[in-house]
């Protein structure tokens, strides 16, 4: 599969998620089978650019390719300077946010509020073309099926959208009104795949390899997007993968492996967001990581008490590391799996 020119390495995609999404998290998915990741979202506010949120936000340090930054805002020109700002700190693909459903966005007619402006929305999405043009950067979009159920336009947008130059298209299978209630639902999304020739990719509610195996055949789309369920679980994307490619499930990863995989993490999360910020933002991924396990509410509870990095890191590494040896007593030596269900409040864009 290709964005553009860009190859990709396979079509399970991590989403951009604020608050979530950021580099050491991205590369860890990279590492665990995702085949594309996106940045959390980078408002296109000029004023805005040199805050420590949009340099830790544009930091690709160490970043394997294809680089691919989503932008935000309401104004074609700006969000044309934002692709280019974003350009030149290493980005090789922009992503247009047409889907995020938070209020703090759409209250400022941004993310999938622009889906109720379609003339706003495709003058958007020309102008950030025809920025990143000259460039040689491709430019894909992310949007939801609608702003509600009685004003489904994805089909309508998505033709436009091609017609302006767009390379690739993500649509997430609910309206702005559903948020994440409810059920992702799928027919909307093949009815964009049928309507438009640049390759499309299904977002929503995939949170198992016979779902991701489901929505491919129900969709027909060229690859899928995974928010939600790679919280905690980064591991998914090879699961996924392996199923795809044979069929059979992968074993569960063994909590000896969880927790260096979690140790690495939380090592360069803190280097990005350094002491006081690191500590306070690592304890969602902590969580989210911990949340099936034995003891795991009340480990994080403990950690929520902790406000140093070495002692949240050294806590971590005790707990897995107890748990582990515990593990390796049993019959089955395994990590259970959390569903989609069971996500806190972060959320996809």
């Amino acid at each position: 599969m290709h964005i553009g020119t860009i190859p990709l390495a396979n079509r399970l995609f991590a989403a951009p998620m604020a608050g979530v999404t950021d580099r050491p998290f991205r590369q860890l998915c990279r590492a665990l089978g995702a085949g594309y990741a996106v940045s959390e979202m980078v408002t296109s506010r000029k004023d805005l650019w040199n805050s420590l949120k949009t340099s830790q936000r544009t930091n690709h340090e160490g970043e394997p390719g294809p680089i691919a930054v989503q932008i935000a805002g309401v104004d074609a020109a700006m969000m044309a300077e934002a692709a280019l700002y974003n350009i030149d700190r290493g980005a090789q693909i922009i992503d247009i946010n047409m889907g995020c459903p938070a209020k703090k966005v759409c209250n400022k007619w941004a993310g999938s509020a622009l889906m109720q402006n379609e003339a706003l929305a495709v003058e958007i999405a020309a102008a950030v073309v025809a920025a990143c043009a000259p460039r040689n950067v491709p430019v894909t979009l992310k949007m939801r099926t609608g702003w509600s159920q009685e004003h489904k336009n994805a089909v309508a947008l998505a033709r436009q959208f091609e017609g302006v130059g767009i390379q690739m298209l993500t649509v997430h299978g609910r309206t702005r009104e559903q948020g994440y209630q409810g059920h992702a639902e799928y027919e909307t999304i093949a009815a964009v795949k049928a309507a438009v020739g640049v390759p499309v990719v299904a977002n929503g509610d995939i949170s198992s390899p016979e779902k991701a195996r489901d929505v491919l055949a129900a969709t027909g789309a060229d690859a899928l997007m995974i928010g939600r369920a790679a919280q905690g679980r980064p591991w998914i994307f090879r699961e996924i993968g392996h199923f795809l490619a044979t069929g059979q499930h992968l074993p569960p990863p063994r909590v000896a492996e969880v927790r260096q995989l979690l140790l690495e993490h939380l090592q360069d999360h803190y280097r990005l967001y350094g002491e006081a910020s690191g500590v306070r933002s690592a304890r969602k991924h902590i969580a989210w990581y911990v949340r099936a396990l034995p003891g795991g509410e009340v480990f994080r509870q403990h950690i929520n008490t902790l406000d140093h990095s070495s002692a949240q890191w050294q806590a971590v590494a005790d707990y897995l590391g107890a748990l582990a040896d515990q593990m390796e007593r049993l019959p089955v030596v395994a990590l259970p799996s959390a569903s989609a269900d069971d996500q806190p409040e972060k959320l996809p864009a």
